[in-house]
This record gives structure tokens, sequence and C-alpha cells, in this order.
């Protein structure tokens, strides 16, 4: 999960430097269905034996060292296929909205903005099927069935992409590579650090009419990261012989300022990503430990409880976006300017609050278990976890697929939305981290640790809290950073 996200983040640069929005995404589709189809022949002819096996009653055998090798190039293909153009897809979706060829248009903003927002609800009802339906179908051991209908949905998809290429409206990447741009200002800084900063006439400033003017620091858009001011310095030597690796624009430095700016609101949503993977691992595990029939002998898949934060995301949303537009027409502020940073905040007080019932949940989980046995509470008492995630979900991730398209450069646009996936893949690494570290320091002793196999025999709801603490802790550096940032206005 956090390779998929990784890849997002190369591939969003790859679509604002090199490839363009459309190109990335035509480019990086198809590898989708090729790493499912080597997954699925992997798991038919190299996984699935002795035959029958795959079913939680009855294990297949330890794979060798080549069949594990075969299914991790499977699902790195498909980490690959699935991660690297779907911010380009979020991004070109977006320039599709152009209302008089204005892309200042209060309107189109109103719509690319309700578009981010139902992509996001789209990705999260196609996971809707894959977490009931698949779940289900591969819960019983029938996992080639169940990839193979996932390859059949990528190639529609892809069918569906290119089928509308006559009616896309296309923007190509224009002006500097934004990779090479952004460490051009850094090393151009570097170089010319110990140059003391002009009050006046000194810096390099690119008018509307294309010609090169000195301007004041003092006239600066951003008075924040004045270092960087020091790349746009004409010298004597720039003036004989310019280079773009010793002297920059302005606009070259104060873009790199703006991506610089909001790193530090995106490390602040690291542990809710953290806390956002447990509904993929953790709270399934506990929902495998828990009572799961229903009458008629019907098994509730544990993962298919991640459908309650899927349709709460979903509700939250739409409802969220009409109450936005009905108030846009009434021509009612009630939304302060910052609200994006609002909502993050309140993703993560509501996250908080969702690995504290987790937490209470498990522990009176384990109070009923016997011994080695599934515990006899009923599985659905995990769903108020799975709503209040999912609420938080919606608040901080929606919250920054609209921060971060609106606080960077539009030649940096895909790297914004990239930096918002790429958040789920640091924070899983550092749950990864987390778990490790709390695993080495509780088995100490000979002790069986937080989080063994057999959960009756662990304390997993300590680790639940755990991670609500560090949410809070999370959430506190979050409010001191929120306060402090100064959003970017248009001109900048």
């Amino acid at each position: 999960m956090g390779t998929v996200h990784v890849f997002s983040l190369a591939g969003a640069f790859l679509s604002d430097a090199y490839l363009g929005r459309y190109y990335t995404c035509a480019f990086f589709q198809p590898i989708l269905p090729i790493g499912l189809v080597a997954l699925s022949l992997t798991t038919s002819f190299l996984l699935l034996k002795p035959g029958g096996c795959g079913t939680m009653d009855f294990l297949c055998h330890q794979p060798s060292t080549f069949e594990s090798a075969m299914f991790y190039l499977s699902i790195y293909l498909i980490a690959l296929g699935s991660g690297a153009y779907e911010p380009s897809l979020a991004t070109f979706g977006s320039d599709q909205f152009d209302d008089h060829g204005d892309d200042e248009n209060p309107n189109t903003s109103s719509k690319q903005q309700s578009f981010y927002s139902y992509f996001y609800v789209a990705t999260n009802l196609g996971s809707l099927v894959a977490e009931t339906v698949l779940a289900y179908i591969q819960n019983t051991g029938r996992w080639v069935l169940g990839f193979y209908i996932s390859t059949a949905c990528a190639l529609l998809a892809i069918a569906l992409f290119f089928l509308g290429r006559s009616r896309y409206r296309f923007l190509q990447p224009s002006g500097p590579n934004p990779l090479s741009s952004f460490c051009q200002v850094v090393v151009a800084s570097c170089n010319k650090a110990k140059i003391a900063l002009p009050e006046e006439n000194g810096l390099l400033y690119d008018d509307p009419a294309g010609r090169q003017k000195p301007r004041s620091t003092a006239a600066l858009p951003a008075k924040d990261f004045r270092f960087l001011d020091h790349a746009a310095i004409v010298t004597e030597e720039d003036a004989v012989a310019p280079s773009p690796w010793r002297l920059c624009t302005v606009a070259q430095v104060e873009d790199v300022k703006c991506v610089l700016r909001v790193l530090p609101i995106w490390l602040c949503t690291l542990t809710f990503a953290g806390v956002f993977v447990q509904m993929v691992s953790l709270f399934v595990e506990q929902g495998a430990a828990m009572a799961t029939a229903l009458p008629g002998g019907f098994h509730i898949p544990p993962a298919s409880l991640t459908a309650f934060d899927i349709l709460v995301v979903s509700f939250f949303i739409v409802s969220y976006d009409k109450l936005a537009w009905m108030l846009d027409k009434l021509n009612t502020p009630v939304f302060p300017p910052n609200f994006d940073l609002w909502k993050m905040g309140a993703g993560l007080v509501v996250a908080m609050a969702g690995m504290v019932v987790a937490g209470i949940l498990e522990r009176e989980r384990r109070d009923r278990g016997e011994g080695h046995q599934q515990s006899s509470l009923f599985i659905l008492w995990q769903v108020p976890q799975y709503v209040l995630i999912g609420i938080g979900e919606a608040l901080v991730y929606v919250g920054q697929y609209d921060f971060f398209s609106s606080q960077v450069p539009e030649a940096l646009k895909s790297v914004g939305i990239g930096l918002s996936m790429a958040s789920v893949a640091v924070g899983s690494y550092v749950c990864s981290l987390v778990l490790t570290v709390v695993m080495a320091v509780t088995t100490r002793g000979g002790m069986v640790g937080w989080v063994p196999p057999d959960l009756n025999q662990g304390r997993l709801d300590a680790f639940f809290f755990l991670m609500a603490g560090l949410t809070a802790v999370e959430l506190a550096i979050y409010t001191w950073v929120a306060k402090r940032y100064k959003y970017r206005v248009a001109s900048d």
C-alpha cells in the first residue's frame, strides 16, 4: 500500500515535468492489467498447492524463493500500474473544466474542487466492490477468479479512458521542468549564500512583457524562506554569462517557497495515514478473532467491514459538496478561507477517537476470548471504529486534495495531489516501523508481545491506544503549524 503511493508521487513528477497528464495516464494504466494477469498466473500455477488450498481452514504450502519472487514482482507491477497515474488522472479530470476559457474563473475553480471530491468518492466506490464481493470470493479460496475479475475491470477502465480521447481538453507541460527548476533554486541559493541580500534593485524580475528588470527584496510576495532569495541576486558574473544553476527568476523562487510552505502541513498528517492503514491490517486481524457467523452458515469476511468506511466517506463527501453548492448559490460565506486546514484538524480529532474506540473494543473482545478460540463478541461491533476512521478520512484526505491543489503552482498541481497520496505511503511505513519497535520492546524477556499471531495472548488494545496518543501529539503540532501557515494568493 505504501509503495502504491510512492509510485503516485513519482508519476506526478513525470507528468508535470515531461509526459503531461494524459500521456502519463496512457502509459501507466496498461501496466495494471499486466500485473494482475501475472498475479493470476502465479497464484494459479505456483502458489495454490496442494489443490483446493487457500481458505482459512486449508492453508497452502510454504512458497519457494522463486515463487515468492514472482508473487512480489506481480504485486509491485500492480503498485506501479495503479499508483503512478492516479494523481495525473485527478488533475487531468480537473483540466476538463474550463468556463469561457478562463481557468481563473471562480465557477471553474468550484467545479474543479467538486471534481476532486467526486474523484475520491469514485475510487472508494470501486474499492467497495473489491472489499465486499471480491473479499467474499477470495475468502472461499477462489483467488484466481477474484484476480481475473480485477483484470477485467482494469481493462474496461482503460477502454473507457481511450474512448473519450476525441473529447478531452489537453494541457501540456509549459515552462521549465519543475523538478529541475526546484533544484536550480536550491543550488543557486547555496552558491550565493555569502552574498548579502540587497534592500533594493538587486533581484532579477520577469515582467509580463518578458523583459528583465531589478526588483526590491522588500517587494517580494513571500517574506518566508528568505535564504532562497539569494538565487535571484544578479551579480556581474551573471550579467556576462548567466546560468540557470546560478541565477533564477523571482517566479522560480516563489514557486519553490510555495512547495516548502505546504511540507510542514503534509508532515503533520503522517500519523493519520498510519491510523488509516489499520483498517486494512490490524482491524481485519481483530475482526478475524471475533464471531463472524450469521444464521444460515454465512460468515462475514473480516475485510468486508471496510465497506462501512467507504459508505461513510462517500455519503460525507457528497453531502458536504451539496451543502457547499447551496451556500454558494445563496452567496452565504459560512466557510472560512482556511477551511481546508480546519477540515484536516477535525479529521485528526475524529481519527483519534476511532483508535480509542478500537482499543476499548479490543479489550472487551479479549476478555470474552476463550483461550485460543475466537471471541464470542460479534464482528459488527467493529462498525463504530470504521465509521469514525471513515469520517476522519473524508475530512483529512479531501481537505488535502483541495489544499495541495490550491497551494502549489499550476505547473506542479499533479505533484500537489501526489503529495496527498504519498502521505499514505510514508504513513504506512511509519506504522510498520512503530509496530516493529513495539514488538521488539514488548517481546523482551520471552514475553509474547502486544501483537502476536494469537491476539488473545497479546495487548492489541495497548497498540491502538498508543496510536491514539501519537495522533494526539500530531494534532498538537499540526495546530501550531496550521495557525502560522500563510495562504498563497493568486498573484504568488
